[in-house]
């Protein structure tokens, strides 16, 4: 179980020893022919799986015509998938990128211009602790994690940072703080720990920022597009943001970002204000566009929600009064289970068994397979990892 080390790409991962080789369904094989049950879908990126049989035909087809023009003419397939985003979410309009970090920082600079238009020349922002929003620099400002900080200061200013699922904060913020012009939060924080938003917290953020006329945005990139079994997690609440960046599994592997406006944040953007050479180009639009068919089509938010029961009610059976099993997190394929320690080493343990996981914020295993995981897949998850757990929690 090793491969060869890599000279000459720069060591900003950590990677496990092996390389994977091609994907079928749930299932992925390594260099080796090895084979693995994939709880990870790329970091909630791979919504369909791999090699789906809808969507590689529609993308073979896409290649042979038109990858990659340039945003100077019409985009039809960008009107296409806009007015699909617009249709499920209830919003108006969208600005399409090619990540997540580069959406959210999208929204940051809605925000800004959205404080300035009104007369405020120093906006803020209200963020959340153990927050993630990506890697730029003010996306890094805007992220509650001093690890992932280190080293890279100064920050960028206005932010500033509650805690999660609490109201008095924000509240707190709204009468101190003058030039606050947003919140901006992770319906369920990925990274963070899969820690979630209350729908009455979300409900009361709502009421607050239309009050206060704030934007309420709403990062969706890795709880969204189905994952929680909605199509986004904030609508569990019954709300509607602002500002709604999206990503990951919106391509199903092909890289696509988007922010999804409602009609206060819609026209805050004009010619000249936000550009993206790559973003929207017609792969990555036909991509979108077959994946949000694709899953209507196989009923894919039906299953988030049933599958994604079963996964995480067997996981709580099978370590039901485990010392150390702290807490179950998370809905529908988006599931993270709290240690009392750190279990990096898992992450081995599990590739090892031939499951890929991922564990986040040091103590939570964090599970998010395709959405056309099946009832056997998920048993079969939890017949390879509830006994990791136990073993590397026992005495």
């Amino acid at each position: 179980m090793s491969v060869a080390a890599e000279p000459h790409v720069m060591p900003t991962y950590g990677r496990l020893p092996i390389a994977l080789s091609h994907g079928r369904g749930c299932r992925v094989w390594d260099t080796q022919g090895r084979e693995y049950l994939d709880a990870l879908a790329g970091i909630a990126v791979n919504t369909l799986g791999h090699g789906h049989p809808k969507l590689v035909p529609a993308l073979q087809e896409q290649v042979a015509k038109l990858i990659h023009t340039s945003n100077y003419y019409h985009a039809p397939l960008q009107e296409r998938l806009a007015a699909k985003l617009c249709e499920i979410s209830g919003l108006a309009n969208v600005f399409f990128g090619n990540s997540g970090l580069e959406v959210n920082e999208g929204a940051i600079k809605i925000a800004r211009k959205y404080g300035h238009d009104r007369g405020i020349e120093r906006p803020e922002i209200i963020v959340y602790e153990k927050a993630f929003h990506g890697r730029s620099i003010a996306t890094l400002s805007a992220t509650g994690n001093t690890k992932v900080q280190a080293g890279f200061g100064p920050l960028v200013e206005g932010f500033v940072r509650v805690p999660l699922n609490d109201i008095d904060a924000v509240e707190e913020a709204a009468r101190t703080r003058p030039n606050v012009v947003a919140v901006f939060l992770e319906v369920i924080q990925g990274e963070g720990g899969i820690n979630a938003s209350r729908a009455e917290y979300l409900q009361k953020l709502r009421r607050l920022c239309d009050q206060k006329q704030w934007l309420l945005m709403l990062d969706e990139v890795q709880c969204g597009l189905g994952r929680t079994g909605k199509w986004f997690a904030h609508q569990w609440a019954d709300i509607r943001p602002d500002v709604m960046p999206l990503a990951k599994g919106l391509g199903s592997g092909v890289p696509i970002g988007a922010i999804v406006c409602g009609p206060k944040a819609a026209q805050v953007l004009g010619a000249g204000n936000h550009g993206t050479t790559f973003g929207g180009n017609p792969l990555a639009m036909r991509a979108g566009i077959e994946t949000l068919r694709i899953m209507e089509e196989d009923g894919l938010l039906a299953n988030a929600a049933t599958v994604g029961a079963r996964l995480r009610g067997g996981l709580e059976r099978e370590l039901a009064g485990v010392k150390g099993v702290l807490e179950f997190r998370g809905q529908g394929l988006m599931i993270g289970i709290e240690l009392d320690r750190p279990c990096g080493e898992l992450l081995k343990q599990a590739c090892e068994a031939g499951l890929l996981i991922s564990v986040t914020a040091d103590r939570v295993v964090r599970l998010l397979p395709p959405l056309i995981l099946s009832a056997a897949e998920a048993d079969e998850i939890v017949t390879i990892l509830a006994p990791l757990i136990r073993k590397f929690l026992a005495p």
